[in-house]
């Protein structure tokens, strides 16, 4: 009977030995595989990569192209700009103009400069009360937008009035931010 014991002890040992080695096989066999695709993956990222850097390189030798364009469009936008010299004067007389035409009344209007560095511009906020009918608010602005000079509206504030004859008539009082550009050379 011993006899028996050792040898499906050494049976056991050997089936034992045989499922680590196939064990061991199967683990190199499968990272075998996952590293040989590795390089495959790689190489569509490397190329997804090369194509990416190449269509940027392409839009900024664009860029470059139309750069000549741009700056000579840039000089005639800032050349169509009010001088400083002049500009306070015609952009009164263009808001008072803007503000009849369209049935309202300009009741102020305050001015606060700001030069820009490195550009020969002047940047002009302007505070704008306005006074008449919501229709006439809408005229003002539309004006404002066809205007020839470049007006931003930064906001607009409409107060309550407290006199009951013009809330009877259906006038606002209509407070602007505006900006614009004065050129300085």
């Amino acid at each position: 009977m011993r006899h028996d014991f050792r040898f499906e002890r050494r049976a056991i040992l050997l089936g034992v030995v045989l499922l680590v080695a196939a064990d061991v096989a199967l683990a190199v066999y499968s990272w075998n595989l996952a590293t040989a695709s590795r390089p495959q993956q790689d190489l569509a990222v490397l190329t997804r990569n090369r194509d990416l850097l190449r269509a940027d390189i392409t839009r900024a030798q664009d860029i470059r192209k139309k750069m000549p364009d741009i700056q000579k469009d840039c000089d005639q936008f800032e050349q169509s700009l009010y001088p400083a010299s002049s500009g306070y004067s015609s952009v009164t007389a263009e808001l008072g103009a803007i503000a009849s035409k369209s049935g309202l009344q300009l009741e102020s209007g305050s001015f606060r400069q700001e030069d820009l560095k490195g550009r020969a511009l002047t940047e002009v906020e302007i505070e704008a009360v306005v006074s008449g009918s919501y229709a006439g608010v809408v005229r003002f602005l539309n004006g404002l937008q066809r205007s020839g000079n470049v007006y931003a509206v930064e906001s607009l504030t409409a107060k309550s009035e407290a006199e009951q004859q013009q809330a009877a008539r259906g006038e606002v009082r209509v407070t602007m931010h505006i900006k614009t550009y004065f050129r300085t050379a």
